[in-house]
């Protein structure tokens, strides 16, 4: 299956444990245009940035990206990134968008990639996310480690990206039993007509409940399929992911 993909990035100041995170300087680059360029890697189609702020319009104008503004006030990255889509291309050109999150600035290009590929295997799946098997201990029962419930066969049969259908999502230590937990990593393709029905439901009563809006797909009855990546990046959330993520990065 063939797609047209757009990848955009939602963006905002407000963060209580990093203060203007997306504006922390990473080698004289801001975080958010480092993003920006590990999307640009990725080699899938446009990289837009859907800020919540002027602040990140200019600051990633200035290294020759595009941003557009959007509400400041969108209760979640979902919201924001449809008003952006729609903004952009009203024609319906694009009709598959790949959310990237803007606090993942060492983010490998190959787990962006892989994103895609539950969606062009699958006609039937509306989004698709990517996982990777927990490999340290104590995570497994860390409920800020969000676990993704599915059945990975041992290998691709097409020599490609491991997909199984997600089950559910949860902050609870599950599967039980001998076998593989799998940590989930928040980075979404959408098929537009999904990403449109998505922002038009209310919470879900587990998207309350575990504080995961990905559950409200689910309980929807939208089918959620992920592909299995190697390592989890490094999401940035404190001044130590920020230095960590410095050192890591020290070489671009």
């Amino acid at each position: 299956m063939s797609l047209k993909p757009i990848v955009l990035i939602p963006s905002r100041l407000a963060s209580t444990r990093l203060p203007n995170k997306p504006l922390a300087d990473i080698h004289g680059k801001p975080m958010i245009v480092h993003c920006v360029e590990r999307a640009l890697e990725a080699d899938l189609g446009p990289v837009i940035v859907a800020a919540g702020d002027q602040e990140i319009i200019d600051a990633v104008g200035a290294t020759g990206h595009q941003a557009i503004l959007t509400d400041p006030d969108h209760p979640s990255g979902s919201d924001r990134i449809h008003e952006a889509l729609e903004s952009l291309d009203p024609q319906g050109h694009y009709d598959t968008v790949i959310n990237v999150q803007g606090d993942l600035p060492t983010l490998d290009p190959v787990a962006i990639r892989a994103v895609l590929a539950p969606l062009v295997r699958e006609p039937e799946v509306g989004l698709s996310t990517i996982a990777a098997e927990i490999r340290v201990e104590e995570e497994k029962t860390n409920p800020n480690v969000v676990k993704l419930v599915a059945g990975f066969a041992p290998s691709a049969p097409d020599g490609g990206f491991r997909i199984a259908r997600a089950l559910t999502f949860t902050r609870a230590t599950a599967p039980w039993g001998d076998g593989p937990l799998y940590h989930h990593i928040g980075l979404y393709a959408y098929r537009r007509d999904a990403l449109r029905r998505f922002v038009a439901l209310p919470p879900g009563i587990l998207e309350r409940r575990e504080r995961l809006e990905q559950l409200r797909a689910l309980e929807d009855g939208m089918r959620i399929d992920a592909a299995l990546v190697d390592t989890v990046p490094l999401g940035v959330d404190t001044q130590e992911d920020l230095d960590r993520a410095r050192t890591l990065l020290s070489g671009k």
